[in-house]
């Protein structure tokens, strides 16, 4: 009973930014094969022992690969160190041994928001770049490192690209994309390449981010002029908007629908383009590394007793399960299937 309500704090705070991204997305497209191999990819890991572990059960080939860098934070030290009798991850000894990684910048015996986001942020770009390696040996059929068009979607004949059609789905909707995150135009995708086209939510790439951001207003442009007016803004983007300053306002000021649109309208012509949306994209397509900054934001919002904004390691093992909620999680699943049985 204490696991699941653990879980469920965690997943409350997470579930609005989780369940509608793309991530999100396939995380539920793939959660039957995700369980089988132990992947996680709705609630981020803390712990880079724990993605290791995960990892090594995913198979011969995982072992043949070399471990992340960020798995060296402890792990290669024997991970039977770290484990009870029972098989069960020792979280206290295992935040022991993390909190002085953590206190980084400085070294003042607390952990601050830039300190544990840093910390969150770098083990979501890992678990990317993992999952990109993977994606790339996957698709990646004549061996010669990068991505063709045809290598990542063989369905489409020659007839489909020519006829080039825009629909979502369809060779030409597949092929604009391909395009903004071939930067070097030479018809491949590199690895940064390929993991802007699989992650654009996550890019800095800006073609991809307009790109994200037109796919996002066709559903919202009433009279079709690739604009949003105010009341467009008002009816669709807002409320997004306004959930997640919320929670990062944590009761602060939030600016009003108006308020929001002047500030965006750069240009002063009473309506937002493209462009002028980018600064609000991680709102609207938040991405793994939007995931991390939130849970960050939800790990010291809950751990923080003496409200200080900064983790010490009293307060850290006092809630020291909110680290591991994944485990937890998984530990319900086990609990659940066993019941069924």
């Amino acid at each position: 009973m204490v696991k699941a309500v653990v879980y469920a704090l965690a997943a409350a705070a997470l579930i609005a930014f989780i369940i509608f991204s793309p991530a999100g997305q396939k995380g539920r497209d793939r959660r039957g094969s995700n369980r089988r191999l132990g992947i996680r990819l709705s609630l981020p890991n803390f712990d880079p022992l724990v993605t290791e572990l995960e990892r090594r059960g995913e198979g011969k080939q995982a072992e043949r690969e070399d471990p992340p860098a960020s798995a060296g934070a402890g792990s290669p030290i024997g991970v039977s160190e770290y484990l009870t009798d029972e098989g069960k991850l020792n979280i206290t000894l295992r935040l022991l041994f993390l909190f002085p990684l953590l206190d980084s910048a400085p070294k003042d015996g607390a952990v601050s928001f830039d300190e544990l986001e840093a910390w969150n942020v770098g083990q979501a770009r890992d678990r990317l770049s993992y999952q990109m390696r993977k994606e790339l040996v996957f698709f990646d059929k004549d061996g010669d490192g990068a991505i063709s068009f045809g290598e990542y979607l063989p369905q489409f004949s020659d007839e489909d690209i020519d006829r080039n059609g825009s629909a979502h789905g369809e060779a030409g909707w597949w092929k604009e994309q391909f395009l903004n995150a071939d930067v070097d135009r030479n018809g491949t995708l590199s690895f940064n390449e390929f993991m802007d086209f699989l992650h654009p939510e996550d890019s800095n790439n800006t073609e991809i981010q307009k790109w994200l951001l037109g796919q996002k207003l066709k559903r919202m442009d009433y009279d079709g002029d690739g604009k949003l007016n105010l009341d467009e803004f008002t009816d669709h983007i807002y409320d997004i908007y306004k959930n997640y300053v919320e929670f990062e306002a944590h009761g602060g000021h939030v600016p009003t629908p108006e308020q929001k649109f002047t500030d965006l309208d750069v240009n002063d012509n009473k309506l937002l383009e493209v462009e002028e949306m980018i600064p609000i994209l991680h709102y609207l397509n938040p991405g793994e590394l939007s995931h991390a900054k939130y849970y960050t934001a939800y790990l010291i919002r809950e751990a923080d007793d003496n409200k200080d904004g900064n983790l010490s390691l009293e307060e850290m093992l006092n809630h020291e399960d909110m680290f591991y909620a994944s485990l937890f999680e998984e530990d319900e699943e086990e609990d659940e299937l066993h019941d069924e049985l």
